[in-house]
């Protein structure tokens, strides 16, 4: 884990903070002081210190939620009417969301402090699959979908091949491993369709379930031990 996350996830300051204090010379790590914000820590066995303080990753929690719409994906936002960490309670305060979901998206939203398995679940490299459910404002035709699937040009650059299911007439279930900036969104908008709502379903080898909106639970340690084993982590 880069020094700069790991003070941040151990709770002791902000990502910015951390930079701040690692350019200054205040942290240490196994009695050296480093002043580079990337240095890789290996939190199990390297010592690290604030102005002294000796600093650790606390217990490794894992929370699924199903984040409502109107709530934004974010740690800290003084503009934001309501974020996610609004709604756990305060002693998880030091977790953070794994991804975003936009502010009109709801659904599944993993939310941890665990640094390795957040950089494997969104790096791109990983290929992790994400499920939406998409209600449309009009049925798909046949060639619309079949140019969604095999990729349509956003940017300037061309979408990865994704899958799109047939639910019922106006929804859908598309599968992609991609995450640009509302790309479901603009991929339907691109080809002249409204998408009404949106929910993320599946996030690798997590489902939403029956969970309702607005409700949360811990991940059981099956479901993390398939994360780890899917994502190779050791």
């Amino acid at each position: 884990m880069r020094l700069q996350v790991f003070l941040s996830h151990s709770g002791a300051c902000s990502r910015r903070k951390a930079l701040e204090y690692i350019k200054q010379g205040k942290v240490t790590v196994n009695d050296r002081k480093i002043f580079e914000p990337s240095h890789s820590v290996h939190e199990q066995s390297d010592i690290v210190l604030l102005d002294g303080k000796c600093i650790s990753i606390p217990q490794k929690v894992y929370i699924l939620l199903n984040k409502p719409k109107g709530v934004v994906t974010t740690v800290s936002d003084r503009f934001a009417e309501k974020k996610v960490l609004d709604l756990l309670p305060k002693n998880f305060k030091n977790l953070y969301p794994v991804g975003r979901l936009d502010k009109d998206t709801s659904g599944l939203l993993l939310l941890t402090n665990d640094g390795a398995l957040t950089h494997r679940l969104i790096h791109p490299s990983f290929e992790v699959e994400k499920a939406y459910r998409v209600l449309l404002n009009k049925p798909i035709s046949g060639d619309d979908k079949n140019r969604l699937q095999k990729g349509i040009v956003l940017d300037g650059k061309k979408t990865a091949p994704c899958q799109i299911k047939k639910i019922s007439q106006n929804e859908f279930e598309i599968i992609i491993h991609e995450g640009r900036k509302r790309q479901i969104r603009r991929m339907f908008a691109s080809l002249h369709y409204h998408v009404v709502a949106l929910v993320r379903i599946r996030q690798g080898s997590l489902t939403l379930g029956n969970l309702k909106v607005g409700e949360w639970r811990f991940l059981t340690k099956e479901e993390v031990d398939r994360l780890y084993n899917e994502l190779k982590i050791k």
